[in-house]
């Protein structure tokens, strides 16, 4: 048998911290404007904080996730380039603002989100939906299916836990589209808890149950957030399925256009993020996962979680910002 040849990583540790200032000064953008009901303001300001500091680091960069196409900007778009073009060649795929409403009306779980790896290894995900399944580390390959019953994936979850159905909760968008999965999922026994947005933090939720209480991750969401979940996940030992929804001709269109061969694969993690990978989350508000942005007489603080893949390396960071001039 050929020896395997494994490709070296072009990601340079120091860049886990770098990016965690990235995601900072958008939570801190936008968190200026929680709670006053302006969702286009607040997302904007993100971006545009995000810009800025992407437009430092020392990389070669292409955004392939982002807010939408090149005539959409001055949202960062897919396509765009970033960095100082001095360094590692590598896909970015960003969510300056992920939960905009929830920022607008200053309710739970906004982040700022960002993931970054070896160019190549992130999947080029159309701005289309993506149905999902998700649990955390430390089960058997494949314990749950997206193609499954709602109640044969819980009975197997809890069956893994060593736990009654009772004790599983599952994370869902409370959207009409989910009526019958949430039926489902609690006439299995477990309990539902219902999200208004947020799904890249919803599927996090699940890699440490412990913290916030969340089992297992379903439903359609976005599959620009379906590619930074997985990012986290990688990072953490996750599991995740999705596919993406393609129920149009124009869909179809767009993802043929950005690579998609075949429009009714189920994706693995390592499907959508292949390689070395970082990911970052900032809190805008406080949600189960991070604490929000707090503003204080002369200082700003902020908490971040920035996880490696190939190290498992999971950083929480609680930062005190002094020199306010920098946001």
């Amino acid at each position: 048998m050929a020896p395997v040849t494994i490709r070296p990583s072009s990601i340079d540790r120091v860049l886990a911290i770098e990016i965690v200032r990235v995601t900072e000064r958008a939570a801190v953008a936008a968190a200026r404007l929680r709670g006053r009901g302006v969702e286009k303001k607040s997302d904007q300001a993100a971006v545009d904080a995000m810009r800025r500091e992407l437009a430092r680091l020392p990389i070669d960069g292409t955004v392939v996730i982002g807010e939408g196409e090149m005539d959409e900007a001055p949202m960062l778009f897919i396509g765009e380039k970033v960095g100082t073009k001095f360094g590692p060649n590598v896909d970015i795929a960003v969510d300056p603002l992920e939960g905009t409403t929830l920022c607008a009306k200053n309710m739970p779980g906004a982040i700022a989100t960002l993931a970054m790896a070896d160019e190549g290894a992130l999947l080029h995900a159309p701005d289309i939906y993506m149905d999902k399944i998700a649990i955390g580390p430390g089960y058997p390959r494949n314990l749950v299916d997206l193609d499954a019953p709602a109640d044969k994936n819980i009975l197997a979850l809890a069956k893994a836990k060593g736990v009654k159905p009772e004790a599983i909760t599952a994370m869902i968008l409370d959207r009409p589209r989910h009526a019958d999965l949430i039926a489902a999922v609690r006439k299995a026994g477990a309990a539902v808890s219902l999200i208004t947005d947020g799904d890249v933090a919803g599927v996090i939720h699940t890699g440490d149950p412990d913290r916030t209480g969340i089992d297992i991750y379903l439903g359609i969401g976005g599959a620009p957030e379906g590619v930074l979940s997985a990012a986290a996940l990688r990072c953490i030992g996750g599991q995740m399925q999705a596919r993406l929804v393609i129920d149009t001709d124009e869909k179809r269109e767009r993802a043929t256009k950005m690579g998609i061969k075949d429009p009714r694969k189920k994706y693995q993690i390592e499907d959508m993020v292949r390689g070395d990978c970082l990911f970052a989350a900032t809190g805008v508000t406080d949600g189960r996962m991070l604490h929000g942005v707090e503003f204080h007489k002369d200082t700003i603080w902020t908490e971040t979680v920035v996880m490696r893949s190939t190290t498992g390396t999971v950083r929480w960071i609680r930062a005190e910002h002094r020199q306010l001039d920098k946001f």
